[in-house]
């Protein structure tokens, strides 16, 4: 029982990992000894990242644009090229438009829709081969899928693609969750509120204190909260556990 949480020796990829919510995963995951590779579209801040978190394990980074599907081939080849398996995929790569109705683009609408949903999907898919090298029976290969409670409820900002996004990759984790349990892979999602990132940063800066009123636990999110979450979904203790989206929120989910 003892070592339920241990990830020591494992291998991870965090799409979107050089910051926010990526960033505070990959750094979980690197200080309990998993090797953990990083990407992201903007290859100096991912090398960053990835030099940074290597001074606490072992970190790499693959700098890659998932928002069109020749990038998500190439960042599945590459990590083919450095690993014969992966125990752990993050599809946390994203992106949000906020726009008022009237005037809201169909570039807004596709851009959001092909990171947040269509590029998880081919990006898993393309991994399979590597997920299965490390799944078993005990200990099944874990895909992690970033969610948000904009897609378990509507938000009141103008962000009209991306609370749809993100409902649907809840719906397509439970999807794969399905298709994949027979092959020993969990497919699970986490459904963040607010946290301090970049993707936030405007609505902290301008509603800070009405964000925080909104959350039970009356405070914003830390990178040990994230990190735990998915340190639980990766780790042995949740080996019986697919197709679930845990809302990591403060109580907002469940205080609606």
């Amino acid at each position: 029982m003892k070592d339920l949480f241990q990830l020591q020796g494992k291998t991870a990829l965090v799409t979107g990992g050089s910051r926010g919510i990526g960033e505070m995963i990959a750094a979980g995951f690197v200080a309990n000894g998993v090797k953990t590779y990083l990407s992201s579209r903007k290859a100096e801040v991912c090398d960053a990242t990835a030099a940074r978190l290597s001074e606490q394990g072992e970190c790499h980074s693959i700098p890659c644009d998932l928002a069109a599907m020749a990038g998500v081939q190439r960042l599945a080849d590459s990590l083919a090229e450095r690993e014969d398996r992966l125990d752990i995929l993050v599809n946390n790569a994203g992106a949000v438009w906020g726009e008022p109705l009237e005037s809201f683009p169909e570039s807004g609408w596709d851009k959001v829709m092909a990171l947040n949903l269509k590029a998880p999907f081919f990006l898993t898919r393309a991994l399979l081969p590597l997920l299965k090298n490390a799944a078993n029976h005990a200990d099944p290969a874990r895909v992690i899928n970033i969610g948000s409670i904009d897609g378990l409820h509507v938000s009141q900002l103008p962000t009209f693609s991306y609370g749809p996004s993100k409902a649907g990759i809840h719906h397509l984790t439970r999807a794969l969750a399905a298709h994949l349990a027979t092959e020993n892979i969990n497919v699970n999602a986490i459904a963040p509120g607010p946290f301090e990132s970049q993707m936030m940063a405007h609505t902290l800066q301008t509603m800070r204190d009405q964000v925080i009123e909104r959350v039970p636990r009356k405070r914003i999110g830390e990178p040990a909260d994230m990190a735990g979450a998915a340190i639980f979904l990766a780790s042995r203790a949740s080996s019986y556990i697919t197709g679930v989206v845990l809302p990591v929120d403060g109580g907002i989910t469940g205080a609606l």
